[in-house]
């Protein structure tokens, strides 16, 4: 992954802000980019419940309570994310970790903007890091404001995200959602991809000395992840890109098997239609 050098303002969370950790986030949505498909599956209420374990499989999580959050949840799943937002905003506590989830996938994946793509991100690491702070086992919030975290420090530069000491509160929330959800394979997914890349940037030995990272942990990692969730094309993607930062061209024929089968499965929804797209284009280039 190629560095950029944007001015860095690492986002910074505390258990006193917001007060009290639990304050919702107050978004505008208005200006969000639409997606481009028009061959996305499409949810309602019952359709979300109905197929919840396979939607969530790469983070366990109890079904909407609510109809209300429900038809958030079919927005989400739609690809409306600024939708979504709106209606998961309006439910207040209830709607909050889908707030931090919709509004970090349409950062990362359709945001064209890098100026709002950041302060997306730096809302979300701030928010989920105040609900974590709040809720110290609530994994929902510890995964999101690592995702923010880690999508942020790609966006403006990885080893100046490591020396500000973000990488160790990524990497000790990672950890704390896989003890407290030994199942969570997106928690795995993304801790692996974080052990390849610090190894990327500052190098095996420094790496290991200084962070505690080491590629056969990133593997192992993996493989775990995708005994958990083998159809997760995030999962997928992300293994191949960490054997191609750890290995090289040597794992390059495995990294393209990997791309090929991610490229190859039917999307559940629109977040999953996103990844495919990138495996796709991945090939291509």
């Amino acid at each position: 992954m190629q560095e950029r050098t944007i001015p860095m303002q690492v986002p910074q969370t505390s258990p006193h802000s917001p007060a009290g950790g639990r304050a919702p986030m107050a978004l505008e949505t208005h200006g969000w980019v639409a997606l481009p498909f028009t061959d996305l599956p499409h949810f309602d209420p019952e359709s979300v419940r109905a197929h919840w374990a396979r939607l969530h499989a790469g983070q366990i999580g109890p079904p909407p309570a609510s109809d209300a959050l429900a038809r958030a949840w079919a927005s989400y799943h739609n690809g409306d994310f600024a939708r979504a937002v709106t209606e998961a905003q309006a439910l207040g506590d209830a709607g909050q970790g889908l707030v931090d989830q919709a509004t970090a996938i349409y950062a990362n994946y359709v945001e064209p903007r890098e100026s709002v793509r950041l302060a997306l991100f730096r809302q979300v690491a701030e928010h989920a890091g105040a609900r974590a702070a709040a809720a110290p086992d609530d994994c929902q919030a510890l995964y999101w404001q690592a995702y923010a975290l880690g999508r942020y420090a790609q966006a403006v530069s990885v080893a100046r995200a490591l020396a500000q000491g973000l990488g160790n509160r990524l990497k000790d929330a990672l950890e704390r959602i896989i003890a407290l959800q030994p199942r969570h394979a997106d928690a795995h997914f993304a801790l692996g991809a974080f052990h390849a890349e610090v190894i990327d940037k500052v190098g095996p030995l420094v790496g290991r000395m200084t962070y505690g990272v080491r590629a056969d942990t990133a593997r192992a990692l993996f493989a775990r992840g995708l005994e958990l969730h083998p159809d997760s094309p995030t999962g997928l993607i992300e293994h191949a890109r960490a054997l191609l930062v750890l290995e090289g061209d040597d794992r390059l024929a495995e990294a393209t098997r990997l791309y090929e089968r991610a490229a190859a499965l039917e999307p559940q929804d629109a977040r999953e239609r996103l990844d495919v797209e990138l495996a796709r284009a991945g090939l291509r280039d």
